[in-house]
Protein backbone atom coordinates (compact mmCIF):
# COMPACT_ATOMS: atom_id res chain seq x y z
CA UNK A 1 0.00 0.00 0.00
CA UNK A 2 1.36 3.42 -0.95
CA UNK A 3 1.82 6.00 1.79
CA UNK A 4 1.07 8.75 -0.75
CA UNK A 5 -2.43 9.99 -1.43
CA UNK A 6 -1.89 10.76 -5.11
CA UNK A 7 0.11 9.57 -8.13
CA UNK A 8 3.77 8.76 -7.60
CA UNK A 9 6.83 9.04 -9.84
CA UNK A 10 9.33 6.15 -10.01
CA UNK A 11 13.04 7.04 -10.14
CA UNK A 12 16.48 5.44 -9.98
CA UNK A 13 19.34 6.73 -7.87
CA UNK A 14 22.65 6.08 -9.59
CA UNK A 15 26.29 6.95 -9.14
CA UNK A 16 29.33 6.93 -11.37
CA UNK A 17 32.66 7.34 -9.56
CA UNK A 18 30.95 9.31 -6.80
CA UNK A 19 28.91 11.61 -9.06
CA UNK A 20 25.32 10.84 -8.06
CA UNK A 21 22.25 11.27 -10.24
CA UNK A 22 18.49 10.94 -10.17
CA UNK A 23 17.45 9.13 -13.36
CA UNK A 24 13.84 9.09 -14.52
CA UNK A 25 12.48 6.82 -17.25
CA UNK A 26 10.57 9.39 -19.32
CA UNK A 27 9.72 7.25 -22.35
CA UNK A 28 6.09 8.25 -21.85
CA UNK A 29 7.11 11.94 -22.24
CA UNK A 30 4.84 12.66 -19.27
CA UNK A 31 7.38 15.16 -17.93
CA UNK A 32 7.72 18.17 -20.21
CA UNK A 33 11.15 19.79 -20.77
CA UNK A 34 9.56 23.06 -19.61
CA UNK A 35 9.25 21.80 -16.03
CA UNK A 36 12.48 19.79 -15.88
CA UNK A 37 14.60 22.67 -14.48
CA UNK A 38 12.16 23.01 -11.56
CA UNK A 39 12.30 19.27 -10.91
CA UNK A 40 16.10 19.51 -10.76
CA UNK A 41 16.05 22.38 -8.27
CA UNK A 42 13.48 20.65 -6.06
CA UNK A 43 14.81 17.07 -6.13
CA UNK A 44 18.59 17.54 -6.16
CA UNK A 45 19.35 19.38 -2.88
CA UNK A 46 21.10 16.97 -0.51
CA UNK A 47 19.50 16.53 2.94
CA UNK A 48 16.32 18.34 1.85
CA UNK A 49 15.21 16.00 -0.93
CA UNK A 50 16.43 12.89 -2.78
CA UNK A 51 19.78 14.58 -3.32
CA UNK A 52 22.02 14.41 -6.39
CA UNK A 53 24.60 16.30 -8.44
CA UNK A 54 22.16 16.28 -11.35
CA UNK A 55 19.01 14.76 -12.82
CA UNK A 56 18.60 12.80 -16.05
CA UNK A 57 15.35 12.33 -17.96
CA UNK A 58 15.87 9.32 -20.23
CA UNK A 59 13.80 8.86 -23.38
CA UNK A 60 13.76 6.84 -26.59
CA UNK A 61 15.15 8.86 -29.50
CA UNK A 62 12.57 9.39 -32.23
CA UNK A 63 14.92 11.11 -34.67
CA UNK A 64 16.59 7.91 -35.82
CA UNK A 65 20.03 9.25 -34.86
CA UNK A 66 20.41 7.19 -31.68
CA UNK A 67 18.74 4.55 -29.49
CA UNK A 68 18.10 6.92 -26.60
CA UNK A 69 18.25 10.60 -25.77
CA UNK A 70 18.48 12.49 -22.50
CA UNK A 71 17.68 15.79 -20.91
CA UNK A 72 20.37 16.54 -18.32
CA UNK A 73 20.13 19.23 -15.65
CA UNK A 74 22.56 20.28 -12.94
CA UNK A 75 21.38 20.57 -9.37
CA UNK A 76 20.76 24.31 -9.78
CA UNK A 77 18.36 23.70 -12.68
CA UNK A 78 20.78 24.70 -15.43
CA UNK A 79 20.80 22.49 -18.51
CA UNK A 80 24.15 20.92 -19.40
CA UNK A 81 25.27 19.83 -22.84
CA UNK A 82 27.13 16.80 -21.54
CA UNK A 83 28.16 14.93 -18.38
CA UNK A 84 30.63 12.07 -18.68
CA UNK A 85 29.71 10.15 -15.53
CA UNK A 86 26.03 10.91 -16.05
CA UNK A 87 26.20 9.48 -19.56
CA UNK A 88 27.71 6.26 -18.21
CA UNK A 89 24.87 5.94 -15.68
CA UNK A 90 22.23 6.63 -18.33
CA UNK A 91 23.85 4.07 -20.65
CA UNK A 92 23.75 1.37 -17.99
CA UNK A 93 20.13 2.04 -17.07
CA UNK A 94 18.98 2.20 -20.70
CA UNK A 95 20.52 -1.24 -21.27
CA UNK A 96 19.00 -2.73 -18.10
CA UNK A 97 15.56 -1.37 -18.93
CA UNK A 98 15.70 -2.87 -22.41
CA UNK A 99 15.76 0.50 -24.11
CA UNK A 100 19.09 -0.16 -25.86
CA UNK A 101 21.61 -2.94 -26.53
CA UNK A 102 24.96 -3.12 -24.73
CA UNK A 103 26.49 -0.96 -27.49
CA UNK A 104 24.43 1.99 -28.64
CA UNK A 105 24.30 5.72 -29.30
CA UNK A 106 22.77 8.19 -26.87
CA UNK A 107 21.80 11.65 -28.07
CA UNK A 108 22.93 14.54 -25.85
CA UNK A 109 22.90 18.31 -26.33
CA UNK A 110 26.59 17.97 -27.28
CA UNK A 111 25.74 15.43 -29.98
CA UNK A 112 25.50 11.62 -30.22
CA UNK A 113 27.62 9.71 -27.70
CA UNK A 114 28.82 6.19 -28.43
CA UNK A 115 28.41 3.95 -25.38
CA UNK A 116 29.17 0.38 -24.33
CA UNK A 117 28.25 -1.66 -21.25
CA UNK A 118 30.73 -4.28 -20.00
CA UNK A 119 28.43 -6.58 -18.04
CA UNK A 120 31.14 -8.71 -16.42
CA UNK A 121 33.13 -5.83 -14.91
CA UNK A 122 30.23 -3.47 -14.26
CA UNK A 123 32.04 -0.79 -16.24
CA UNK A 124 30.67 1.50 -18.92
CA UNK A 125 32.68 3.22 -21.64
CA UNK A 126 31.51 6.27 -23.54
CA UNK A 127 33.17 8.00 -26.45
CA UNK A 128 32.86 11.65 -25.66
CA UNK A 129 32.33 14.27 -28.33
CA UNK A 130 35.64 15.39 -29.88
CA UNK A 131 37.65 17.75 -27.70
CA UNK A 132 37.78 21.29 -29.04
CA UNK A 133 39.16 24.72 -28.23
CA UNK A 134 42.32 23.26 -26.65
CA UNK A 135 44.32 26.19 -25.27
CA UNK A 136 47.55 25.64 -23.35
CA UNK A 137 49.54 27.71 -20.87
CA UNK A 138 47.73 31.03 -20.51
CA UNK A 139 47.98 33.30 -17.44
CA UNK A 140 45.00 33.43 -15.09
CA UNK A 141 44.88 35.85 -12.20
CA UNK A 142 42.90 34.47 -9.26
CA UNK A 143 42.68 37.19 -6.65
CA UNK A 144 46.24 38.13 -5.74
CA UNK A 145 47.74 34.95 -7.19
CA UNK A 146 48.87 34.39 -10.78
CA UNK A 147 48.32 30.88 -12.12
CA UNK A 148 49.05 29.10 -15.38
CA UNK A 149 45.90 27.54 -16.79
CA UNK A 150 44.83 25.40 -19.73
CA UNK A 151 41.46 24.85 -21.38
CA UNK A 152 39.60 22.13 -23.28
CA UNK A 153 35.94 21.63 -24.13
CA UNK A 154 35.00 17.95 -23.82
CA UNK A 155 31.29 18.52 -24.27
CA UNK A 156 31.29 21.23 -21.62
CA UNK A 157 34.01 23.83 -20.90
CA UNK A 158 36.86 22.84 -18.58
CA UNK A 159 39.80 24.83 -17.26
CA UNK A 160 42.72 22.73 -16.01
CA UNK A 161 45.43 23.81 -13.57
CA UNK A 162 48.45 21.59 -12.87
CA UNK A 163 49.74 21.56 -9.29
CA UNK A 164 52.37 19.70 -7.27
CA UNK A 165 50.03 18.95 -4.34
CA UNK A 166 46.36 18.78 -5.29
CA UNK A 167 45.28 17.65 -1.82
CA UNK A 168 46.52 20.90 -0.26
CA UNK A 169 44.36 23.19 -2.41
CA UNK A 170 41.21 25.03 -1.39
CA UNK A 171 39.31 23.69 -4.39
CA UNK A 172 36.00 25.27 -3.42
CA UNK A 173 37.52 28.75 -3.08
CA UNK A 174 39.87 28.58 -6.06
CA UNK A 175 37.34 26.73 -8.19
CA UNK A 176 34.73 29.45 -7.70
CA UNK A 177 37.26 32.08 -8.80
CA UNK A 178 38.03 30.12 -11.95
CA UNK A 179 34.37 29.30 -12.65
CA UNK A 180 33.31 32.97 -12.51
CA UNK A 181 36.47 34.51 -14.02
CA UNK A 182 35.75 37.19 -16.60
CA UNK A 183 37.80 35.30 -19.20
CA UNK A 184 35.07 32.63 -19.33
CA UNK A 185 32.02 34.89 -19.08
CA UNK A 186 29.14 34.67 -19.54
CA UNK A 187 28.77 30.86 -19.53
CA UNK A 188 31.57 30.18 -17.06
CA UNK A 189 33.72 27.07 -16.84
CA UNK A 190 34.34 24.00 -14.73
CA UNK A 191 37.63 24.07 -12.80
CA UNK A 192 39.97 21.07 -12.57
CA UNK A 193 43.10 20.80 -10.47
CA UNK A 194 45.43 17.92 -11.32
CA UNK A 195 48.60 16.37 -10.00
CA UNK A 196 50.66 14.16 -12.29
CA UNK A 197 51.78 11.10 -10.31
CA UNK A 198 53.23 9.21 -13.26
CA UNK A 199 53.00 8.88 -17.05
CA UNK A 200 49.75 6.92 -16.72
CA UNK A 201 48.35 8.25 -13.45
CA UNK A 202 46.77 11.56 -12.40
CA UNK A 203 45.04 12.85 -9.29
CA UNK A 204 42.05 15.11 -9.92
CA UNK A 205 39.81 17.45 -7.94
CA UNK A 206 36.99 19.28 -9.72
CA UNK A 207 34.76 22.27 -8.99
CA UNK A 208 31.64 21.83 -11.13
CA UNK A 209 29.66 24.62 -12.70
CA UNK A 210 25.98 24.14 -11.86
CA UNK A 211 26.75 22.22 -8.68
CA UNK A 212 28.81 25.24 -7.51
CA UNK A 213 31.04 23.10 -5.33
CA UNK A 214 33.67 20.39 -5.46
CA UNK A 215 32.25 17.03 -6.53
CA UNK A 216 33.60 13.54 -5.94
CA UNK A 217 34.25 13.10 -9.66
CA UNK A 218 33.70 14.62 -13.08
CA UNK A 219 33.98 12.48 -16.20
CA UNK A 220 34.32 15.27 -18.75
CA UNK A 221 36.73 16.98 -16.34
CA UNK A 222 38.88 13.85 -16.17
CA UNK A 223 38.81 13.70 -19.97
CA UNK A 224 39.83 17.35 -20.31
CA UNK A 225 42.58 16.88 -17.74
CA UNK A 226 44.15 13.95 -19.58
CA UNK A 227 43.77 15.74 -22.93
CA UNK A 228 45.64 18.74 -21.50
CA UNK A 229 48.29 16.69 -19.67
CA UNK A 230 48.92 14.59 -22.78
CA UNK A 231 49.23 17.71 -24.96
CA UNK A 232 51.74 19.12 -22.45
CA UNK A 233 53.77 15.88 -22.58
CA UNK A 234 53.00 15.07 -18.95
CA UNK A 235 51.20 11.75 -19.49
CA UNK A 236 50.57 9.04 -22.06
CA UNK A 237 47.52 8.80 -24.28
CA UNK A 238 45.85 6.42 -21.82
CA UNK A 239 45.86 7.35 -18.15
CA UNK A 240 44.07 6.39 -14.95
CA UNK A 241 42.55 9.30 -13.07
CA UNK A 242 41.92 9.02 -9.33
CA UNK A 243 39.09 11.33 -8.32
CA UNK A 244 38.54 12.99 -4.95
CA UNK A 245 36.06 10.19 -4.22
CA UNK A 246 38.97 7.70 -4.66
CA UNK A 247 37.34 6.12 -7.71
CA UNK A 248 39.31 5.34 -10.88
CA UNK A 249 38.40 6.62 -14.33
CA UNK A 250 40.36 5.47 -17.38
CA UNK A 251 40.76 8.05 -20.14
CA UNK A 252 42.13 7.35 -23.61
CA UNK A 253 42.96 10.18 -26.00
CA UNK A 254 43.11 9.26 -29.69
CA UNK A 255 43.49 12.41 -31.72
CA UNK A 256 40.43 14.52 -31.00
CA UNK A 257 38.48 11.46 -29.78
CA UNK A 258 38.32 10.78 -26.06
CA UNK A 259 37.08 7.62 -24.35
CA UNK A 260 35.92 7.52 -20.72
CA UNK A 261 35.62 4.22 -18.86
CA UNK A 262 34.65 3.41 -15.28
CA UNK A 263 32.07 1.80 -13.05
CA UNK A 264 28.42 2.86 -12.88
CA UNK A 265 25.98 1.63 -10.23
CA UNK A 266 22.25 1.60 -9.61
CA UNK A 267 22.20 2.45 -5.90
CA UNK A 268 18.47 2.07 -5.39
CA UNK A 269 15.10 2.67 -6.99
CA UNK A 270 12.09 4.30 -5.40
CA UNK A 271 9.12 6.60 -5.85
CA UNK A 272 8.10 10.03 -4.65
CA UNK A 273 4.98 12.16 -4.71
CA UNK A 274 5.36 15.11 -7.10
CA UNK A 275 2.42 16.83 -5.35
CA UNK A 276 4.08 16.47 -1.96
CA UNK A 277 7.26 18.04 -3.42
CA UNK A 278 5.29 20.91 -4.97
CA UNK A 279 5.82 19.66 -8.52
Amino acid sequence: MSIFSGPTQPFYKMQGSGNDFIVIDNRSRSISPDVMPLWAKVLCPHAFSIGADGIIFLEADDSGRAATRWHFFNADGSRAEMCGNGSRCATLLAHRLGMAPAEHLMLTDAGPVSARVFAESGEVEVQLTPARDLTLSFPLQLGDEPWTAHFANTGVPHTVIVTDDVKALDVRGLGAKVRYHERFAPAGTNANFIQVVGPRELLLRTYERGVENETYACGTGAAASVAVAHALGLCEATARVTTSGSEILEITVNGSDIFLRGKATVVYQGEFSPAAMGL
